[in-house]
């Protein structure tokens, strides 16, 4: 009987999952909407007062989305005030919607990728998976590998797409 040879296994290709970069931690949304006078105009000092009687521990190691999603003009200062409440408390915060925060999560967990690990390396970025991945992941995956690697790949070990290779 013929012993049966993973070669896939043998091929020295590393696979990276990009899901595994997908952020873990609750994502809720901070929407200014509620802090305006007839959910239309931002009174400052109603606005001050009422960002003090905040429960900010509610945010306490969530990702929070500052928004307003009422048809008005909030000054920028306004959001620099609430995220001055927020960062003692939140594990990350940021200007936009809960698409946004997610898509920026995305983005500064895959920055944490040292190149220098995939020097000369056959990589295969995993392509199908259960979890909507961005094509700007894919583009930043290929940016930061792309100057360190021997290859870049789409899809699964047995069945890729090659996108670059050394000369």
């Amino acid at each position: 009987m013929e012993e049966i040879v993973n070669k896939v296994a043998q091929s020295g290709l590393i696979t990276i999952d990009l899901e595994k970069f997908y952020p873990a931690e609750e994502i809720v949304t901070f929407d200014l909407k509620g802090y305006l006078f007839m959910e239309l105009i931002l009174k400052e000092k109603d606005f001050r007062a009422a960002l003090l009687t905040t429960d900010w521990e509610a945010y306490r190691g969530k990702n929070v989305a500052i928004t307003c999603t009422a048809d008005a003009i909030i000054p920028v200062w306004a959001y620099m005030l609430v995220v001055s409440y927020l960062e003692p408390v939140a594990n990350y915060a940021t200007y936009g919607d809960e698409a946004v925060l997610q898509h920026t999560l995305f983005l500064k967990n895959l920055a944490t990728i040292n190149p220098q690990d995939y020097i000369d390396a056959r990589v295969v970025i995993k392509g199908c998976g259960d979890k909507n991945i961005s094509a700007s992941a894919y583009v930043e995956i290929t940016r930061l590998l792309r100057p360190v690697v021997k290859s870049i790949m789409y899809g699964e070990p047995c069945s890729t797409v090659p996108v670059y290779k050394k000369k």
